[in-house]
């Protein structure tokens, strides 16, 4: 009788320590399914994308007003900062394509940009053509 009691008790306890296992594996798998979710549902919002027609609006007046700088005789081979304030929280950059290093001195970048003032840039080449605007 003891010897069915004792393996009665090995038997039990072995299957309670696989339900504590499956317990705890199942939980784990929660945890790691809910973090996923949550830091899906919080990053999906976090950057909020420009409209097409700020981007058009912002591109256009880059083009505008380096158009009037190239009219000044403005140089841009240093690839300067054009304007710190084009738009409300938009930058005009020159840069040189391919990108130099002298593109990425702090004093060819907008300091609006720099110090985040402004969200977003235009960067036009040397001869005013788009590299890209976000």
């Amino acid at each position: 009788m003891c010897k069915i009691w004792a393996a009665a008790c090995i038997v039990g306890c072995e299957i309670m320590g696989l339900m504590s296992k499956n317990t705890l594996f199942v939980l784990s798998l929660m945890v790691v399914i809910v973090t996923a979710l949550l830091t899906f549902v919080l990053n999906s919002g976090a950057k909020k994308g420009v409209s097409k027609s700020e981007l058009e609006a912002a591109v256009g007046k880059a083009k505008d007003l380096y158009s009037q700088q190239k009219q000044r005789q403005e140089n841009f081979s240093s690839g300067p900062c054009l304007s710190n304030d084009l738009m409300p929280g938009w930058v005009v950059d020159i840069a040189h394509q391919p990108r130099q290093a002298i593109d990425d001195l702090v004093e060819n970048q907008c300091p609006s940009f720099i110090e985040g003032r402004a969200k977003h840039f235009v960067e036009l080449d040397t001869s005013g053509n788009l590299i890209r605007a976000q």
